[in-house]
C-alpha cells in the first residue's frame, strides 16, 4: 500500500483487527454556503492523476505496506491534521477484478483501487433537498480502544430520467481486432441498441467507430431518427488496429460541432483501451482529453474486455471530467446503459473536492484508504483553477480513513467539507459536517450500520488483494463477516462479494 507524507502513525495492521460490540451515534450538521472563489486564475490542470504516463507512473507492482513505511514519513495530527482529495465515482477496478477473480486470476496490484471496490455498493445516504451534497460522517471502534475507522459519505439528489435537460452523446466505438472476443464489440452494441431506445427525444446521438482510422457512422442525429442510430449501430464491424487517438478526437471534434450550451455534452468511449496506433503516449491522448474537458464536454470511458487496459481508461476518464466503469456481463451492460446512464447524464457537480480537518487534540494519527491518485494539497482544496472530480445525480461517494485516537480523548474528532462548482455557472459552494468521538459506534461488526460494515470489508478485500495483507484480516475472516453480512442484508452485491472473496481464496 502507498502512503502519502499525511500518513499519521495509525498502523495498518491496527486499522482493522476487528471484533465485537454496539455503541452510539450523533454528529453536528454543518451548513451549505455559496463559498468565495479563491486561488490564483491558474490554467485548468489534472490534480486528479496527474496524467502520468507509463514511463512516469511510478511501479504498482510492488506497493508498500504500513508495515515497511520508514518512520520518517509518518507524521501527526499536530503537523498535518488535513486530509484533501477529489471526489471519485468510478467503479471499474471492481468489476474487473471480480472478472479476473472469476476466471481463476489474480489481479494486477495496480488495477486495485480500494475506493472503487467501496464505491460500487449500495450506501443508503440521505439525499439533499436542492442540488448540492448531503455530508455524511460515521463511525466505529476497533478492538484495541484507541483505533477507529472513520466513514465520510458524500450524496447527491437523484433525479427523474424524463425531467433532466437534453444531451448530445457522442459514442466513441472501437472496432479494432480485439474487439472480435465474445464479450467486446457484440456486447457494446446491443448495450448501444438498449440505450438509444431509453433515451429522451430531445436528445441527440453521433456515433463514431475506430480502428486503423476513425470513421463518423452517424453525424448527432436526433432520437426522433433512431432507426437510422440504430442501423449505424448495426455498421459497426471488427477490422485493424486500434488507433485510439484518432477515435477520441473524432469524436470529441464530433461534440464539438453539435455542441448546445444549454444541453449535457459527453463523449462516450467503448473499448478494451488497449490503444497500439496512432500516438500512443499516453501525455498527447490525456492532453487533448483534458483541452476538450475545458469547453464542457465529458467523458465516460466503458471498459470492455479480459485483456484490459484499465490504467489508460481510468486516466482518460480523470482528464476528462468523467468517470471510467467496466462491463463483462449482459448484466453489466443493462445496469450501466438501461438505468445508470440515462438517469445520470448532467451533472450536479464539476471539480468536487473533500477536505477532512481531524481534532490533534484527539486523532493522534489517520490513513485514507485509497484515492492515492486523486490526492490534493491542503491550497487546492479552495483553488478553483485545480481539477476535482465530476459528479452526477444520485451518485454517492466514500472514503473511509484508519484513524489511531488518543486515550481518553473526547470531544470532535473531525470535520468533513465538500465544496463543488455548479455545471453551469461555476459558482463554488461548500456543506460541512463533523463528528466526535461520542459518536462512534462501540465495535465495527456489533451495532454499526450494516452499509459501514460491508464498506468495511470492501476496502480490506481490496487492500488484501493489492497489498497481501489486510489490516490484520485474512481472507477467511472476510469471507465470514461477508456472509454474515450478505445474510442480513438480502443484496445480491453483498452476496457476489462474500463469493468473490471464497473465490480469491482458491486463486491465490
Amino acid at each position: 500500500m502507498k502512503f502519502r507524507p499525511l500518513v499519521a502513525s495509525v498502523g495498518v495492521v491496527g486499522l482493522l483487527t476487528l471484533a465485537a460490540c454496539g455503541g452510539s451515534g450523533g454528529s453536528h450538521e454543518g451548513s451549505t454556503a455559496r463559498a468565495p472563489a479563491t486561488g490564483p486564475a491558474a490554467p485548468r490542470a489534472s490534480a486528479k492523476s496527474g496524467a502520468k504516463s507509463p514511463q512516469d507512473a511510478k511501479p504498482q507492482s510492488q506497493p508498500q505496506s504500513q508495515a515497511s513505511a520508514s518512520p520518517e514519513t509518518q507524521e501527526d495530527t499536530s503537523a498535518a491534521q488535513i486530509s484533501t482529495f477529489a471526489l471519485d465515482v468510478d467503479t471499474a477496478s471492481y468489476t474487473y477484478a471480480r472478472r479476473t477473480l472469476q476466471e481463476g486470476r489474480w489481479p494486477e496490484p495496480g488495477q486495485i483501487r480500494p475506493e472503487e471496490f467501496v464505491n460500487a455498493f449500495r450506501q443508503d445516504y440521505a439525499q439533499p433537498a436542492d442540488d448540492g451534497f448531503t455530508v455524511h460522517v460515521d463511525g466505529a471502534r476497533m478492538p484495541s480502544r484507541n483505533q477507529a475507522v472513520l466513514r465520510v459519505g458524500l450524496q447527491t439528489r437523484g433525479s427523474d430520467a424524463a425531467a433532466r435537460r437534453p444531451a448530445n452523446l457522442t459514442f466513441v466505438v472501437d472496432v479494432s481486432g480485439s474487439m472480435a472476443e465474445p464479450g467486446r464489440l457484440d456486447l457494446v452494441k446491443q448495450a448501444l441498441h438498449t440505450l438509444i431506445d431509453q433515451l429522451a427525444p430531445g436528445d441527440q446521438v453521433s456515433i463514431v467507430s475506430f480502428s486503423d482510422e476513425a470513421k463518423v457512422l452517424a453525424s448527432m442525429t436526433p432520437l426522433a431518427a433512431r432507426s437510422e442510430l440504430h442501423a449505424a449501430v448495426d455498421q459497426l464491424a471488427v477490422a485493424g488496429s486500434t488507433n485510439l487517438e484518432s477515435g477520441l478526437v473524432t469524436g470529441y471534434e464530433e461534440a464539438a460541432k453539435a455542441f448546445r450550451p444549454a444541453a449535457t455534452n459527453r463523449v462516450i468511449l467503448l473499448s478494451d483501451g488497449l490503444a497500439n496506433q496512432g500516438s500512443t503516449e499516453w501525455r498527447s491522448i490525456l492532453d487533448r482529453v483534458k483541452e476538450y474537458a475545458g469547453r464542457q464536454v465529458t467523458l465516460l470511458t466503458v471498459g470492455v474486455g479480459r485483456d484490459y487496459g484499465d490504467e489508460l481508461m481510468e486516466q482518460l476518464a480523470d482528464n476528462g471530467d468523467g468517470a471510467a466503469v467496466y462491463v463483462s456481463t449482459q448484466e453489466d451492460a443493462d445496469k450501466v446503459f438501461a438505468t445508470q446512464l440515462p438517469a445520470t447524464i448532467e451533472l450536479r457537480a464539476r471539480d468536487a473536492k473533500a477536505q477532512v480537518v481531524f481534532n490533534p487534540s484527539v486523532v493522534e494519527g489517520y490513513q485514507l484508504i485509497g484515492y492515492e491518485n486523486r490526492a490534493l494539497t491542503t491550497e487546492e482544496f479552495r483553488d478553483d483553477s485545480r481539477d476535482g472530480g465530476e459528479v452526477g445525480p444520485g451518485h454517492s461517494v466514500t472514503a473511509l480513513y484508519a484513524v489511531r485516537l488518543k486515550s481518553g480523548a473526547t470531544g470532535q474528532l473531525a470535520q468533513a467539507t465538500v465544496r463543488w462548482q455548479d455545471p453551469d455557472t461555476r459558482n463554488p459552494s461548500e456543506t460541512s459536517k463533523s463528528v466526535d468521538v461520542g459518536a462512534l459506534n462501540e465495535s465495527v461488526w456489533g451495532k454499526a450500520p450494516m452499509r459501514l460494515q460491508v464498506d468495511v470489508v470492501a476496502a480490506a478485500f481490496a487492500v488484501y488483494m493489492r497489498d497481501r495483507e489486510a489490516f490484520g484480516l485474512d481472507l477467511p475472516t472476510l469471507g465470514d463477516q461477508a456472509r454474515r453480512l450478505a445474510g442480513a442484508a438480502e443484496d445480491p452485491m453483498v452476496t457476489e462479494l462474500a463469493g468473490l472473496i471464497d473465490k480469491a481464496r482458491s486463486v491465490g
